[in-house]
């Protein structure tokens, strides 16, 4: 198994445009949900096991040699916010552009041809996993991981909060993103014979009307 190439995909320096989003956090900052290294614990756990946990099994899924386009059909039915499917189209082309520079390959070439506005960012990150060598969970285990630090560094930001008492954050949840990640391989490994319904589909309403609300702000610090 490629390690290397792990800690490079996961990597925050990655030059796949991650950093200028806060994953909701800067509207959940501005509503009063987000306040303190308590409150950004109770927001990420909520996201982990949510929009997370579905970008997890797509990623999944994407790098086992599921479809890549059914995949993204999936994603977009998944993503009711058409704010959010923006946001993850807009990640995912930038994302492409750094992954094809990494890991040449095929099937990177051939979904950059198929969906030329992009796709959603979780089914490239799992096909550039694949390119990658990297195994479904190592997928799953990057896209949870995106799915927590992203609000997480964004809240330092946003706040002036505690790097080391967000960082400890991050340690604490560190078991479900590990039991998160595992489920979200496991139904990837479904997805191969029961097609894409067998990927989780849970919702999370309150990042999707925070998506909307931000997106119409005329000055943000994150660009979602």
């Amino acid at each position: 198994m490629n390690r290397a190439a792990l800690l490079v995909l996961a990597d925050g320096r990655f030059p796949a445009g991650g950093h200028a989003h806060s994953g909701g956090a800067e509207a959940a900052v501005a509503a009063g949900r987000i306040t303190g290294p308590e409150t950004l614990e109770e927001f990420c756990r909520g996201r982990l096991h949510t929009t997370g946990t579905v970008a997890a099994a797509l990623a999944a899924a994407a790098a086992a040699g599921a479809d890549p386009l059914a995949l993204d059909d999936a994603a977009d039915a998944r993503t009711p916010s058409p704010a959010l499917r923006q946001t993850a189209r807009r990640l995912g082309r930038q994302l492409m552009r750094a992954a094809r520079a990494a890991w040449p390959s095929p099937e990177l070439d051939a979904l950059a041809t198929a969906r030329p506005r992009g796709a959603h960012q979780p089914v490239v990150l799992g096909v550039t996993a694949r390119a990658a060598g990297l195994a479904p969970l190592d997928a799953a285990h990057t896209a949870a991981y995106e799915a927590v630090t992203g609000p997480a560094t964004a809240a330092v930001r946003l706040l002036s909060l505690d790097p080391f008492a967000v960082t400890a954050v991050l340690a604490r949840l560190a078991p479900e993103l590990d039991a998160a990640a595992t489920r979200a391989a496991e139904a990837a490994h479904r997805c191969l014979t029961e097609g894409t319904d067998a990927l989780p589909a849970a919702s999370a309403p309150l990042l999707d009307v925070y998506a909307e609300v931000h997106a119409a702000w005329p000055v943000r610090l994150f660009a979602s």
